[in-house]
């Protein structure tokens, strides 16, 4: 992507399973720019609850977005330029991250809790168990039309889902 571009740093945001590492890493291979995984800023105890099948809540949620905001405004202080992963589920949450990076965009990854959970189900080795999909879908407030954010179906491969981001994108210049 050229340095004209407006979108400097990407936050792929959905529920857990709708592909947020998985289109990320290609996403960032491809752009030439560092990759931020959000999970790994959860605190231990966050990661303990939802092993053991308990959902997050506001206040487990809090710290966890403050530290990525705050690497997000480092980024932007130094004219860096990446991708970020964080299911950003509720506008709130949405907003804390732009609070000191406001230029950057939301690309919501969007995809039907049917889909998502079939993914899942064949997803290993991650913390988030497959039973909390329902509640992630229940705390998820989809993007509005005054947030900057670029909503991309799950449904084809994920080069496919890069190629189109990176051609949304574009147009931001």
């Amino acid at each position: 992507m050229s340095d004209t571009s407006k979108a400097q740093i990407l936050i792929l945001m959905g529920v857990s399973g709708c592909g947020k590492s998985t289109v990320a890493h290609l996403l960032a291979d491809k752009l030439g720019w560092p990759l931020l995984e959000g999970d790994e800023f959860h605190s231990l105890a966050n990661i303990a609850k939802m092993r053991d099948g308990i959902p997050l809540n506001d206040g487990d949620r809090q710290p966890w977005l403050d530290a990525i905001a705050e690497h997000l405004a480092q980024w932007r202080a130094a004219g860096g330029a990446g991708v970020v992963t964080c299911s950003a589920l509720k506008r709130r949450y949405r907003e804390r991250l732009l609070a000191d990076c406001k230029d950057a965009w939301f690309i919501y990854l969007r995809g039907t809790p049917d889909l998502i959970r079939s993914r899942l189900a064949k997803r290993l080795g991650h913390f988030m168990p497959a039973h909390l999909l329902d509640s992630q879908f229940a705390a998820l407030e989809e993007p509005a039309d005054d947030e900057r954010v670029i909503t991309i179906s799950v449904t084809p491969a994920p080069a496919d889902i890069v190629a189109d981001i990176v051609s949304q994108i574009s147009r931001l210049a």
